[in-house]
């Protein structure tokens, strides 16, 4: 697997696509919000290797983009298939959008995303397990990591 951490870089350019979102996007953003996934919460805009992915849920490995008209191009649907069949190596599963779906199919569009979740659209929501890993502030000192290494006398006591 490539180093999934993202770059500043990539933080940014997300960061800045969080505050430019579509139409489409900030209705399904509603929507996604109110999705019973136990356990854990879906993301937007979230920098993954080179790429970034509209939404995920990343307890569920499922990925969300939203794709306007322009992604029917022939450049743009050959970049698409690259960057998906990129995602899905690293072990995600990508659900594509067209804009129109979400504006006037949305509980189909919600369907299709619990079932991915799920296993289908009438199965019981099951808790998701989501590991967090946050970054540690390099400032900070590193935590002793088991009992078999205990801390020099007088450290640690309260």
């Amino acid at each position: 697997m490539l180093n999934d951490k993202p770059s500043d870089t990539a933080r940014l350019r997300a960061r800045r696509l969080r505050r430019s979102t579509t139409d489409a996007e900030k209705l399904l953003w509603k929507s996604l919000r109110k999705l019973d996934v136990q356990g854990s919460h879906f993301r937007r805009q979230i920098p993954i290797g080179p790429y970034i992915a509209d939404f995920g849920c990343m307890a569920a490995r499922l990925l969300i983009e939203v794709d306007g008209s322009q992604h029917a191009e022939a450049e743009n649907k050959t970049h698409d298939d690259v960057r998906t069949r990129w995602l899905e190596r690293e072990g995600y599963r990508v659900l594509r959008f067209w804009n129109n779906d979400i504006t006037k199919s949305m509980q189909g569009v919600m369907e299709t995303i619990y079932a991915a979740i799920h296993g289908s659209p009438s199965a019981e929501p099951m808790p998701l397990r989501h590991e967090r890993r946050r970054r540690k502030p390099s400032h900070l000192p590193t935590r002793r990591a088991s009992r078999d290494n205990p801390p020099p006398a007088g450290e640690g006591e309260r």
